[in-house]
């Protein structure tokens, strides 16, 4: 089994930045990949606290479709691998009309062959609310409920962040100290 990471969790959960504290222990050339598409000046805006929060402790790769391709060639130059987010990959290639079920098979098979990186993949659980009223957003529901289901199967640890607290579903249990940065002087 490899050592890649699910990290599940709601809207503003906490999840990405437990993820992004897992990536900054795991290795020494961190890159975060981003699916996000800045179509709109909310979303421009979002992306850019984002990048500001990371505080350039990572070297960032934006790629909305082609996660498995960019996930192997970054695996040459980094140990660690942080991709933000699924869900929002599976609206990507949903709005490309690709195949979402095919694209996740690329993605489990190449997270399987990729053993010179961690990969530390976020996403967000949308299964948990009431059923969507339009066949679309229930086909989106469905699809990355299935996406994370196969990938919980192939990943060593999956962990599901409620109210910024991680609980571990599988792999090893952590702690909050286990989970936290160094405190930047002065």
């Amino acid at each position: 089994m490899n050592g890649h990471v699910l990290v599940l969790g709601g809207a503003r959960s906490g999840k990405t930045g437990f993820a992004e504290r897992l990536a900054m222990r795991a290795g020494q050339t961190p890159l975060y990949l981003a699916t996000a598409q800045a179509l709109d000046a909310e979303m421009r805006e979002r992306v850019k606290l984002h990048q500001q929060q990371r505080h350039g402790r990572f070297a960032t790769l934006e790629e909305p479709l082609a996660v498995p391709a960019a996930l192997r060639a970054a695996a040459r130059k980094h140990d660690v691998i942080l991709v933000d987010c699924l869900t929002l990959w599976i609206t990507n290639l949903l709005g490309a009309n690709r195949n979402v079920a095919e694209a996740v098979e690329e993605l489990a098979a190449a997270l399987a062959q990729i053993d010179t990186a961690r990969i530390i993949l976020v996403s967000n659980e949308v299964g948990l609310g009431i059923v969507p009223d339009n066949a679309l957003a229930r086909t989106f529901r469905d699809l990355a409920g299935s996406a994370h289901q196969r990938l919980a199967e192939i990943c060593a640890e999956v962990h599901f962040i409620v109210a910024g607290l991680p609980m571990t579903l599988k792999g090893p249990r952590l702690t909050e100290s286990s989970t936290e940065l160094p405190r930047a002087e002065g």
